[in-house]
């Protein structure tokens, strides 16, 4: 029988609920990416940095997974940037993969509230200051 630690589980389940918090707000809105990419963002970043934990007493050098996590989050994040007829398109969805890779990374490496904490204001500045931002706009 495999045996799987509490301590993992909960790191995924963390990962799931955050990646959903945010991801309900782009969902929400129909952004292209929504619950689904961001859990699955959180969820990968949270299982590379747990499996870059796992190898820290061994002399490896735990900081090179964690670069290239950020290196990858940029690639899918570049991706999502359009720019047609002088506008740019895509900027806080990128930012938004770009959080979620680092949130899930903080959960894979043990900083459960501070991932909570981050992931909380996160919803709010996407939530909240959306409509402030949309209301701006018309005046």
């Amino acid at each position: 029988m495999l045996f799987v630690p509490s301590d993992f589980i909960i790191k995924v389940l963390l990962a799931i609920g955050l990646g959903a918090l945010i991801g309900f707000e782009r969902e929400f809105f129909n952004k292209p990416a929504g619950l689904r990419t961001n859990i699955l963002v959180m969820l990968g970043s949270m299982l590379a940095a747990y499996i870059s934990s796992c190898f820290v007493d061994s002399g490896t050098d735990v900081t090179r997974i964690a670069a290239n996590i950020l290196t990858g989050l940029g690639f899918i994040g570049g991706g999502v940037i359009l720019q047609s007829k002088g506008s740019v398109h895509g900027l806080t969805t990128a930012s938004c993969i770009w959080i979620c890779g680092i949130i899930g990374m903080t959960v894979g490496f043990g900083y459960y509230i501070e991932a909570i904490i981050v992931s909380v204001v996160t919803f709010i500045v996407l939530y909240g200051l959306g409509y402030l931002e949309h209301f701006m706009k018309r005046k």
